[in-house]
């Protein structure tokens, strides 16, 4: 039987901790926390970077041929009169896409089940917030800096006790 800690949290909120901090961790790279989280942090976010390593060069990259509508130089989409009704005129395009393999599906689906949904503001314009694709920054950015290692992808650095309760403090970053 697989023995985890509780951290003093029902399963709920102790899974809700767990996804928050692996998801910070993986976006920002390194965190602090308690030496009792960061172990059950390493857990996770270790089984999702091996995924990650395992399935990175597994897919196929495709041409397809798309509609986009034409836009003017304000970027407004190009209306004609046709038949009395003002219709958007559309100009197709080629793109190359990468169409992921049944596997490599199935561990995007398996990432998203743990991963929170990141959302990236832009400090100067407000307006505008975009969002992180972190299953795919997993494939393309920290996957291939693993590839050659066969686990061991994060590391503890204890920072001493904390202040106001005492509680041993560390910072687990990733390798």
């Amino acid at each position: 039987m697989a023995r985890q800690r509780k951290l003093g949290r029902d399963a709920a909120g102790r899974m809700a901790l767990l996804r928050n901090q692996v998801t910070n961790l993986l976006y920002h790279g390194k965190i602090r926390t308690t030496v009792s989280k960061a172990k059950e942090i390493r857990k996770i976010a270790e089984g999702l970077i091996a995924m990650a390593v395992r399935e990175k060069d597994n897919y196929e990259e495709v041409t397809i041929t798309a509609k986009q509508p034409k836009k003017d130089v304000n970027g407004k989409r190009i209306k004609e009169v046709v038949e009395g009704k003002k219709v958007t005129v559309f100009e197709e395009i080629e793109k190359t896409i990468k169409k992921d393999s049944a596997s490599r599906l199935h561990a995007r689906r398996q990432m998203l089940k743990v991963l929170y949904p990141v959302t990236e503001v832009d400090t100067a314009r407000r307006k505008q917030a975009k969002k992180v694709d972190l299953p795919d920054q997993l494939f393309s950015e920290i996957a291939p800096k693993y590839a050659d290692r066969n686990g061991g992808y994060t590391r503890i650095i204890k920072i001493g006790p904390r202040k106001g309760d005492a509680a041993e403090e560390v910072i687990i970053e990733l390798v």
